[in-house]
């Protein structure tokens, strides 16, 4: 039986000084390659109580590994409430929106929760939540309302919240039709990540680019 010291000792043996160099770039804390912490976590497969326990711990490997054992379905909506505003890492964050938020049958509850929450961190994930509603479920999602409240804050936002913001404005233009000429010109307008160096062959986030490239992909 695997236990968080044994997971800890095999974390702490990849831990590469180059590696905490490059994310701590990103605010992430931690040197570990996270290929191999994949592999950690495979090793283990589906442990609850094991992912309570590293998660516990405060440490970003650990809780990382914490995301990929555990049973998005085991958590209420006051755990999901209590992890997502413990979640101050970047990838930390994003793995938790993506690998159990965005897989729980609380996933609609806790956009509504966390939708223009004070912190802005905890607001972006009702955003992200929101992106993956636009291009899933639209039906009940006021699409104009979004595109005002993106016209009017998305500007000023902090960086993880208008990032998401931009996500969702880009989802819009890219899956609605109807609001894809509104979509582009608000991005036009606004010129959010109009400068954000893409690598050659890589989508640009800007959303006017973003929009353009994805629609004509699908449609071309």
């Amino acid at each position: 039986m695997t236990t968080v010291d044994d997971v800890l000792a095999q974390l702490a043996n990849l831990e590469d000084p180059r590696m905490r160099a490059v994310n701590e770039r990103h605010g992430d804390d931690h040197g570990v390659n996270l290929t191999k912490l994949r592999g950690v976590a495979k090793a283990i497969k589906t442990d609850q109580a094991l992912a309570a326990e590293l998660w516990a711990t405060g440490q970003t490997p650990a809780r990382l590994v914490a995301l990929l054992i555990c049973s998005p379905r085991a958590f209420d909506d006051a755990q999901l409430d209590a992890m997502m505003r413990d979640t101050r890492v970047p990838k930390v964050t994003d793995w938790f929106v993506n690998y159990v938020v965005k897989k729980s049958p609380l996933a609609e509850q806790m956009r509504e929760r966390w939708f223009d929450d004070p912190d802005p961190v905890v607001d972006a994930a009702a955003w992200s939540l929101t992106s993956q509603r636009v291009i899933t479920h639209p039906d009940s999602l006021d699409l104009d309302a979004l595109l005002d409240q993106i016209e009017r804050e998305m500007k000023d936002a902090a960086p993880a919240l208008q990032w998401a913001m931009n996500d969702t404005l880009a989802q819009i233009g890219i899956y609605h039709p109807p609001h894809r000429a509104r979509a582009l010109q608000i991005g036009e307008r606004l010129q959010v990540l109009a400068d954000y160096p893409t690598p050659p062959g890589c989508t640009s986030p800007f959303a006017p680019l973003w929009i353009a490239e994805i629609v004509r992909r699908r449609e071309g």
